[in-house]
């Protein structure tokens, strides 16, 4: 027996498809609190110093949390071909908007230093600013499109088309509920961004986050609330007309899908993932109350909770489907259909169970080396080695 038919198709592509969450969400719990810091610069620090002392809370960090994204996006082109094509091209605007905005924050951490020029560092800030509100909202904007589902189809190629110029597919997605994630996910990275604040610094910068964080905080749980209600009762959901061969070939125009109904019905086929979305309000309002009381290490972490329930519950409620088609509902992609073949999902796990590990191992040591909380007297002790 070949060793990778030790594990069935059928299994690693669930496997994988935990993976794909888990690395989003590893993404979004660590390089969310970058976007969030970043997003909140201009407005927790009132003087240079303080701005320094903000970014330098995730000038050593940043690097490495981006790792999740790159990790996310290989997975994606590696295990989930017709995924990474489709979105792709569909989202070629959005796409492009949030590496631009991811490129242009490492050049203002480089360069905003450079000259000691209050304008010249105010333009880097609000850099800073754009490097970390458009990523978070743009990912929300894109997670609101899929629920909603996205208007491709394939030919018998099974070649993905769009229709309409680039342009008006970009403004296609900027449609009222996905608007609404988006600000589901800017909040909540603001408050996760706060939360981190809270934990490494003191003073003027600390309080002005607990009191922006629990606004934000706020805001991401009623709007959470608000998109579930939406999604209930006005977007209709997906469901598989006929049983698809969880070992099938991956050709998503083999399974027949339903457009209408509700999302919501896969809560009343598997109850238990109703804890996803609790542990989503959950986080989301202990973190706020610990931002409004003062609390720090148990702050982030039920910031990271909520984060964590809030992601968790998209994919829980959309399974099996990763990106449904609005324009030709039969082509939707699903787990069953659209994976990379049994040998390289089971190659590429050999890798996750080798590397990961590393990875975890090797991050965790970073936060603990770095430790503790960064101080005015930091920055200006330090003044020619931090940013």
């Amino acid at each position: 027996m070949i060793l990778h038919d030790l594990i069935s198709l059928d299994i690693l592509r669930v496997i994988w498809w935990v993976l794909l969450g888990v690395l989003l969400i590893g993404f979004a719990l660590t390089d969310g609190f970058d976007m969030g810091v970043g997003a909140l610069l201009p407005f927790v620090g009132k003087t240079d110093v303080e701005r320094r002392v903000s970014i330098n809370t995730i000038g050593p960090v940043w690097e490495g949390n981006q790792v999740w994204f790159i990790l996310g996006g290989g997975a994606i082109f590696a295990a989930w071909p017709p995924l990474y094509a489709v979105s792709f091209s569909g989202f070629y605007l959005a796409m492009f908007a949030v590496l631009a905005a991811l490129i242009l924050r490492p050049v203002a951490f480089k360069y905003r230093s450079k000259r000691d020029d209050a304008r010249w560092r105010n333009r880097w800030d609000w850099a800073l600013f754009v490097g970390g509100a458009v990523p978070a909202l743009i990912f929300g904007v894109a997670v609101g499109n899929v629920l909603q589902g996205v208007p491709f189809e394939f030919n018998n190629d099974l070649m993905a088309l769009y229709p309409g110029n680039v342009f008006s597919k970009f403004i296609g997605l900027l449609n009222p509920f996905a608007l609404l994630a988006g600000v589901v996910s800017l909040s909540m990275l603001l408050m996760h961004g706060a939360a981190w604040l809270t934990l490494k610094t003191e003073g003027p910068v600390q309080m002005r986050a607990r009191a922006i964080g629990s606004v934000a905080g706020t805001v991401a749980f009623a709007t959470y609330i608000l998109a579930g209600i939406w999604l209930a009762f006005g977007i209709a959901g997906y469901h598989l007309a006929t049983a698809v061969p969880a070992n099938g070939p991956s050709n998503p125009l083999f399974s027949q899908v339903v457009h209408g109904g509700s999302w919501f019905a896969a809560y009343a086929a598997r109850p238990w993932i109703a804890i996803a979305p609790i542990l989503g309000l959950v986080g989301i309002a202990l973190a706020t109350l610990g931002l409004r009381s003062g609390r720090e290490i148990s702050t982030l972490l039920f910031s990271k909770l909520g984060i964590f329930g809030v992601i968790s519950s998209v994919g829980l409620t959309m399974f099996p489907f990763i990106l449904p088609s609005s324009l030709q509902p039969d082509a939707s992609l699903t787990v069953w259909d659209s994976s990379s073949s049994q040998q390289t999902l089971f190659v590429m796990l050999v890798a996750a169970l080798i590397f990961m590990p590393i990875i975890l191992a090797y991050t965790a040591w970073v936060y603990k080396v770095l430790w503790g909380k960064v101080t005015v007297e930091d920055i200006e002790r330090d003044n020619q080695t931090v940013y």
